[in-house]
């Protein structure tokens, strides 16, 4: 198939979840003063609120959408809204909302397994179907999922979290096959360690006790190099060139290199360096 050309971001309306912190803020940032109307979807009211005060007052359009991603519902109520809310239908979808959990698969409930993998795939997913008609419709657009480098290599100590986004890296290449005859790319990104909140925001589960839960989280968040502002410019650049894998920060590209080089071997060099990240034991 020839290659796409690049998209356009000026005049262009973009949904983006997890616009509340983090990745989600900063691209929703980027993606204004590139030019664009925001649809902002987080389930974080004031945060959502006080990022689109301050876009509005640099001049983008922009609506705000408080929703849980978990209710399937109010995600496929959200287009309707979104095009209410602007008079016209998005052609970038932006899925970046996601959450953690600190625990062991052995500490770990089903029900606690079961909550990640509803927001951090049954999100992706149900926000992708909810828009996908109005994406085609638009003609000229663009998906972009956020996975994980956890979506290329497959630590101990967070088992939901690397089965969602593993999930959500399969899903995301099968979307792009499915969609290649039309006018909508889609793009799967593999941030590393991104500097926000989302490991000490994290969900503990509940037999893990509060100080190795802390340990760990902050074990986890020393490995973060990257400010959520360099996650933005590579998540917006690859939306412009419709790139099919964006990688974020060295270690994803290393992880990527060398999960494909040794797929089983990777694991004596990861293990020590997650060692401490990974230990939620009391």
């Amino acid at each position: 198939m020839a290659r796409r050309p690049a998209l356009r971001l000026d005049g262009r309306l973009a949904v983006v979840t997890g616009a509340g912190s983090g990745m989600g803020r900063a691209s929703a940032e980027l993606l204004a003063a590139r030019g664009c109307a925001l649809a902002l979807v987080d389930r974080d009211a004031a945060a959502l609120e006080a990022l689109a005060g301050g876009l509005r007052a640099g001049g983008a359009i922009v609506s705000t959408h408080v929703i849980d991603l978990a209710d399937l519902a109010a995600v496929a109520a959200l287009p309707d809204a979104v095009e209410a809310g602007h008079g016209r239908t998005p052609s970038i979808l932006l899925n970046c909302a996601g959450v953690s959990m600190l625990g062991s698969f052995e500490q770990a409930t089903l029900e606690e397994f079961r909550w990640v993998v509803d927001i951090n795939l049954w999100g992706t997913v149900a926000m992708t179907k909810a828009f996908l008609p109005s994406l085609i419709a638009a003609g000229d657009a663009h998906i972009a999922n956020v996975s994980s480098l956890y979506g290329l290599a497959a630590p101990a100590g967070r088992v939901p979290y690397v089965t969602s986004k593993f999930a959500v890296r399969g899903f995301t290449d099968a979307l792009r096959h499915e969609l290649e005859a039309t006018d909508v790319s889609v793009s799967a990104v593999y941030p590393g360690g991104v500097q926000t909140g989302i490991i000490h925001h994290a969900r503990v589960a509940a037999a893990v006790a509060p100080g190795a839960a802390a340990r760990a989280a902050d074990a986890q968040a020393a490995l973060y190099r990257t400010t959520p502002a360099q996650a933005a410019e590579r998540i917006v650049d690859g939306i412009v060139r419709r790139r099919p894998r964006v990688f974020i920060g060295r270690d994803s590209r290393l992880s990527d290199l060398v999960t494909r080089v040794a797929p089983v071997g990777y694991w004596n060099v990861m293990r020590g360096i997650v060692a401490a990240a990974a230990d939620t034991r009391g």
